[in-house]
C-alpha cells in the first residue's frame, strides 16, 4: 500500500456500490482504516470484504443518513472501531423520479431532499464534533455537476445538490480556523448503478450524456475517488468550500 493515509480513518457513506465503493477501496489502498457504511447490507458487507481480501482494513455499519439517530450511533461505532476519525466522504444519494418539476409528488420530493441533502447535514453533524476534539479532519460531500447547472425532469435532484455545495460552503467558513475543511466534488456523467438505473428507464439517455460530456465519454467511479482522497490529502491543505468539478468538461460549456 503506497500509505499516504497510513494510521488514519475514513467513513464512507453509500460505499457498497459505484463512487462510494471505489473511494473506500481507495482509501484503504492509501493506509487508511475504513468504516465502509451503505443502507443496503449485503453491499456493504461486500465492500468492506473486498477492502480485507485486498489487504485492508475495514468495518462495515449499517445506516440509513437520512434517521439522525442511525447517523449518530454510525460515527459512534465508527470511533469505537477505530479510535479515531479524520476523514468523512459524505455520499449516499438518491436519483430523482426523472419528471417535470410540477410532475414530482410530495413524497418523492421530500425522499431526494432527505437522502441527498438532509443526510449531508446530518453525517456532518454527528462528524465534526468527533473531528474537532481531535484537533480537525477533512469532509467531502457528494455534491454534483448538477448543484452547479441544472437539465430538463431533475428539479429535487438539482435543488438537493444545489444546498450541499451551499451546506459545503457554509460549513467551511464556520470550521476554518479549526483545521477543519470541508469540500465538495461534483461529478459529472458517471458510469455507477444510478447511471444504469436511469438509462434502464430511458435507453436514449445514455446517447444524450455521451453528447453532453465534452470528452465524449462517461467518467468512472474511480476518476472521482481520487479526487475525493485529494481533497482530504495535505496536497489539497489550503484548500476548503470548493465544488470540485469532475465532469468531462460538463459544466464548462
Amino acid at each position: 500500500m503506497a500509505g499516504r493515509f497510513e494510521g488514519k480513518v475514513a467513513l464512507v457513506t453509500g460505499a457498497g456500490s459505484g463512487i462510494g465503493l471505489a473511494s473506500s477501496l481507495a482509501f484503504a489502498r492509501e493506509g487508511a482504516r475504513v468504516v465502509a457504511s451503505d443502507v443496503l447490507r449485503d453491499e456493504g458487507e461486500a465492500a468492506a470484504r473486498r477492502i480485507a481480501e485486498a489487504g485492508g482494513q475495514a468495518r462495515f455499519v449499517p445506516a440509513d443518513v437520512t434517521r439522525a439517530a442511525e447517523v449518530e450511533s454510525l460515527v459512534r461505532r465508527a470511533v469505537e472501531a477505530f479510535g479515531r476519525l479524520d476523514f468523512a466522504f459524505n455520499n449516499a444519494g438518491m436519483e430523482g423520479p426523472g419528471v417535470p418539476t410540477h410532475e414530482h409528488s410530495e413524497d418523492d420530493w421530500d425522499r431526494v431532499l432527505a437522502a441527498n441533502l438532509k443526510g449531508v447535514w446530518l453525517c456532518m453533524s454527528a462528524e465534526i464534533p468527533v473531528m474537532l476534539a481531535r484537533g480537525g479532519g477533512a469532509i467531502v460531500n457528494a455534491a454534483s455537476a448538477l448543484g452547479l447547472v441544472a437539465v430538463p425532469n431533475a428539479a429535487a435532484y438539482c435543488a438537493a445538490k444545489h444546498a450541499v455545495v451551499g451546506l459545503t460552503r457554509a460549513a467551511a467558513l464556520d470550521y476554518a480556523r479549526s483545521n477543519l475543511r470541508v469540500n465538495a466534488v461534483c461529478p459529472g456523467y458517471i458510469r455507477t448503478p444510478m447511471i444504469d438505473r436511469v438509462i434502464a428507464r430511458d435507453p436514449e439517455a445514455e446517447a444524450r450524456m455521451h453528447l453532453a460530456e465534452p470528452v465524449g465519454r462517461l467518467g468512472t467511479p474511480e476518476e472521482v475517488a481520487e479526487a475525493v482522497l485529494w481533497l482530504c490529502s495535505d496536497a489539497a491543505s489550503f484548500v476548503t468550500g470548493h465544488a470540485l468539478a469532475i465532469d468531462g468538461g460538463l459544466v464548462a460549456r
